[in-house]
């Protein structure tokens, strides 16, 4: 398999991630590739419509798209391991949806503040997206439980936080013990240290 990879999204770090979990990463070569909403990359666009990482080339040489759907791929592949069937599976899944919306909200905090010409910035939405993150934290803080069975939810809160920090966004820490103590427990997974984000983004 290969993985068109960014080393700066969240959203491939967290596909990367779950392979580790899941015992596949070693199945799957990684192929970086930089891409922007201002920036066309052919070769990504030719696997994914919307020129967005990741990508996931399988083992029936099709692309599969977005991470979510390439988390699901990898875990028939391993068996169902951390992406729970029955009544767990909507916590778990609540839980991805909100990390992945924390990630959406930081990217958007990003163009508003740094990316985006300063004279086109508007503040009045990055102040609504800082709300999110706010109350996205704190509904992680309420929600996860310290010592869980690992599933999907957990692999896209720890690198949403973990890619929030590397930005410099609205910190979730200190304030919320429950969440930092989970997270830094979790990014000491070697599947968190073989992952490191690294780069900048070219807009």
């Amino acid at each position: 398999m290969k993985l068109f990879y960014q080393t700066h999204s969240p959203y491939a770090r967290k596909a990367l991630v779950f392979a580790h979990e899941v015992g596949l990463a070693g199945e799957i070569e990684v192929l970086h590739q930089e891409t922007s909403p201002t920036r066309r990359n052919p070769e990504v666009f030719a696997l994914n419509p919307l020129g967005k990482v990741p990508v996931l080339i399988t083992r029936e040489d099709e692309a599969i798209f977005d991470s979510d759907v390439i988390c699901e791929y990898l875990d028939g592949l391993a068996g169902t391991k951390l992406i729970p069937q029955g009544a767990s599976r909507w916590p778990a899944l609540t839980m991805q949806a909100v990390a992945q919306g924390l990630c959406d909200a930081g990217i958007a905090v990003r163009w508003e503040t740094e990316r985006r010409p300063e004279a086109l910035r508007y503040p009045p939405l990055r102040d609504g997206q800082i709300e999110k993150l706010v109350d996205g934290y704190d509904w992680l803080e309420r929600h996860l439980d310290p010592d869980p069975p690992l599933h999907v939810g957990h692999v896209a809160a720890a690198t949403a936080l973990s890619w929030l920090e590397f930005r410099s966004l609205p910190p979730f820490r200190p304030g919320r013990p429950r969440l930092t103590a989970w997270f830094d427990r979790f990014s000491e997974r070697a599947s968190m240290r073989a992952t490191p984000l690294a780069g900048e983004t070219h807009d």
